[in-house]
């Protein structure tokens, strides 16, 4: 594309001397850099795109966006200076891309927990109506038997675009991103056309990068009532949690339509008339503006009663028959990494769930709490570089709510372990600290198999924090750790334990 029509749209404070050079390509990454690319140089939480604006032109870029220019600024290349260089990246994506999101049906799904689980009803609800699918989010990003490892939960926004291009190419009709606070607030899908936005709930999470808890509400406001607005579809939803509290604040500003969810009836939406809920799952009458539903899934707990909500409210504003909704909610027996199972022979629940939040921590653990025979053993840990006021609220969460409770590492990124524990544990050392019933390890396999080896029959282990990852990040290295795969590994080795007999 010609670089003036690829600018077209841009508040410019300096324009190219030059802007009839074709554009091959765009990357705000100095390595991804090829001839006749556009290179933007984005200012992020611990570098600046504008460090490697000479490696980008060393690998090809003939132009260049930026909200700074160089003192020695070459003249063979194309500068365009903005205001807001994340801004202006998703617009001259779109356009380079073609505005793909014009031409799907697109729902964006944000809050602190359940956007996963939401994402994968949603697939098997279009599935069931005969529709190509994709999916983008924190386990992968899925179409048509593309499966794409997801380095973050939300792709920057030239990335998200080429996706999303690809999907539209490839015959995909209908689509669902997560959308974390970090895009919102780093604009990565300021330029995507959606047809429906949900709001799952709000907690405590990510305060490292917002700061405060109003600050995060902020971010994810940003979906309804800036995102969701500029939309150009014809007709939009907001699907809102309205018994979160924050759910009333985000309504306030929201785009579209607004349909409620909840577990009674609350002004116009999709709520609960009678549920069962037990380990094998959700049975569940529910009420909508369409007529009622009833949805049966192997999925359980109250969080997933929200989470199923949350589908069949987006699935009947797109147009998905009660039919395809009942066959698609049923159809979804697991989500990896969400109450994942770990089949063995000795007759304990060995349970590997994401909870990394203080609710949704809670939301398992009192989920799992009524199928428990025995006792509840918890292994968990926070990860580094992270929010370190939730640290000791989910150790006291985990000592209340725990039979036995394992302390162990998660992802430390480049904090000390013990340092993370140590903060995890002033959560928990005035709440029943007892030895016997309190173990800190910081090696997160031998954390794992202690929590195996004392376990006996009617037991629960829930396996806590990491969920579908099979990795651990370890200062700035990744190592492969699959919480499932050793669990499991653990439970062959010690087989012909007596205990487990």
């Amino acid at each position: 594309m010609i670089l003036r029509d690829l600018t077209r749209e841009l508040e410019i404070k300096k324009a190219p001397c030059r802007n009839d050079v074709e554009i091959l390509g765009i990357s705000y990454d100095s390595n991804n850099i090829r001839d006749g690319f556009l290179f933007a140089a984005i200012k992020g939480e611990k570098t600046d795109g504008h460090k490697y604006v000479e490696p980008a032109l060393k690998n090809g870029a003939i132009a260049l966006l930026l909200e700074d220019i160089p003192r020695n600024a070459p003249n063979n290349v194309a500068i365009i200076q903005v205001e807001d260089t994340k801004s202006a990246l998703a617009k001259v994506s779109a356009t380079f891309y073609r505005h793909p999101t014009k031409e799907l049906t697109l729902v964006g799904i944000t809050g602190t927990n359940g956007k996963t689980t939401i994402t994968y009803l949603l697939e098997s609800i279009w599935q069931n109506m005969g529709k190509n699918t994709g999916i983008v989010g924190t386990v992968e990003y899925r179409y048509l038997g593309n499966r794409i490892p997801s380095p973050m939960t939300t792709p920057e926004s030239s990335d998200l675009m080429k996706l999303f291009r690809d999907m539209r190419s490839s015959g995909v009709e209908y689509a669902a991103i997560e959308v974390s606070s970090h895009a919102l607030d780093r604009k990565r899908v300021s330029e995507c056309h959606f047809d429906a936005a949900v709001f799952t709930n709000l907690t405590q999470d990510h305060l490292d990068y917002h700061g405060t808890l109003e600050n995060y509400l902020a971010a994810k406001k940003k979906l309804f009532s800036e995102v969701l607005k500029q939309s150009e579809k014809r007709e939009k939803f907001s699907i809102i949690n309205i018994d979160d509290p924050h759910g009333r604040e985000i309504a306030k500003d929201s785009e579209g339509r607004i349909i409620y969810y909840s577990s009674n009836k609350r002004g116009e939406g999709v709520y609960v008339e009678k549920a069962s809920i037990n380990l094998e799952g959700i049975h569940a009458l529910l009420g909508t503006p369409w007529g009622n539903i009833e949805v049966s899934s192997k999925l359980f707990g109250k969080h997933n009663l929200y989470n199923i909500l949350a589908a069949v409210a987006v699935g009947l504003s797109l147009g998905a028959s009660i039919e395809n909704v009942e066959s698609g909610i049923s159809n979804v027996t697991s989500v990896p990494g969400r109450l994942d199972k770990v089949e063995n022979l000795y007759g304990i629940n060995v349970l590997i769930d994401y909870a990394h939040t203080p609710d949704a921590l809670r939301n398992v653990l009192m989920a799992v709490r009524p199928f428990t025979n025995k006792r509840l053993i918890l292994i968990f840990g926070c990860g580094g570089d992270r929010d370190h006021i939730k640290r000791p609220i989910m150790g006291k969460i985990g000592r209340e709510l725990s039979d036995i409770l394992i302390v162990t590492s998660d992802n430390p990124r480049t904090e000390p372990p013990e340092l993370i524990m140590d903060e995890i544990e002033k959560g928990v050392h005035n709440i029943n600290f007892d030895k016997k019933t309190y173990f800190r390890i910081s090696d997160r396999s031998e954390a794992i198999r202690k929590g195996i080896e004392i376990a006996t029959r009617g037991d629960t282990i829930l396996i806590a924090g990491k969920g579908h990852e099979t990795y651990q990040i370890l200062g700035a290295k990744r190592i492969p750790f699959d919480d499932k795969e050793i669990a499991g590994n653990i439970l062959l080795e010690i087989k012909d334990k007596e205990c487990l007999n």
